[in-house]
């Protein structure tokens, strides 16, 4: 009984990105586009003393928080930031911080108008959701192989694979914000002769800032969750102290560096969470 052929799937793949790698022009002009945004945010970060760091967390916490105080919050911040100077997990963590600052801006820009464009076009829609579906479903480690190919070892492959692990929650929430917009307001605008321009920026995306300020909160999270799968292909960060701690089958160690994360993934978390609520008040 004869066997049924294998399908070349493996093959065909590494033939697309033997392909791919031919335009190392097009990939070394991305690479160092993302190396400079990340650069220029790790310099900002570097410029800034610790304990003015932490000033401007807590300041920035006061103030997204103005209409319903969390002092709990404030002191969680200071403590855990405290917590990692204390580590020497500062540089560490701002490493991480940029890794995870530069894929969310990244993941935005790229994918707010995709979001925009699934809630104007059906047939968008209908392309984008199965790429979306592939995106979140598939491990995270596979997008570490081709980004070695096409943009070498360090923090840029790291944050391309990032993008790609955290865009699909901003593109879902911005789709379905603007799709929950009821369409007695649309109907008002029409009726005041506005363009499609003015009803999207003046009547959708408004409305939609809540379900888009979630989607920007989960970009963060998942920005925040490849850290240290990135950390295995030259991203440095906190990430790293794990990964090298595996390595050594050092517990305290890992645990420190991990723990320096919860923190970092908490502070994120509640403030994207905070500036929710002030666009919601």
């Amino acid at each position: 009984m004869s066997s049924i052929p294998q399908i070349p799937l493996a093959s065909w793949i590494d033939s697309f990105v033997d392909w791919l790698v031919q335009f190392t022009g097009f990939f070394n002009a991305i690479t160092n586009f993302i190396g400079g945004i990340n650069n220029a945010f790790q310099w900002v970060f570097d410029l800034i003393p610790i304990w003015l760091f932490i000033v401007l967390v807590l300041a920035l916490t006061f103030y997204v928080n103005r209409r319903d105080q969390r002092w709990g919050l404030l002191i969680f911040e200071f403590l855990g930031l405290l917590l990692i100077w204390n580590l020497d997990f500062w540089r560490d963590m701002t490493q991480t911080l940029t890794l995870v600052l530069t894929s969310s801006l990244i993941a935005l820009v790229i994918g707010i108008p995709l979001g925009i464009l699934m809630a104007k076009s059906h047939v968008a829609e209908v392309i984008l959701k199965p790429i979306l579906d592939f995106m979140q479903t598939m491990p995270a480690f596979v997008y570490l192989i081709p980004a070695v190919a096409l943009f070498g070892i360090g923090m840029v492959p790291g944050i391309v694979a990032s993008v790609i692990f955290a865009m699909p929650p901003t593109v879902r929430m911005t789709n379905m914000g603007i799709r929950e917009v009821p369409d007695e307001l649309i109907e008002a605008a029409d009726s005041f002769g506005s363009t499609e321009w003015q009803k999207l920026f003046k009547v959708e995306l408004p409305i939609a800032k809540t379900s888009l300020m979630a989607g920007v909160n989960q970009s963060m999270m998942l920005s925040l969750s490849m850290v240290v799968i990135a950390s295995m292909i030259g991203a440095m960060g906190l990430g790293t102290k794990v990964y090298f701690a595996v390595g050594r089958n050092d517990a305290g160690g890992g645990f420190a560096a991990g723990l320096a994360i919860v923190i970092l993934a908490i502070i994120l978390d509640r403030l994207t969470q905070s500036l929710t609520r002030d666009h919601r008040g």
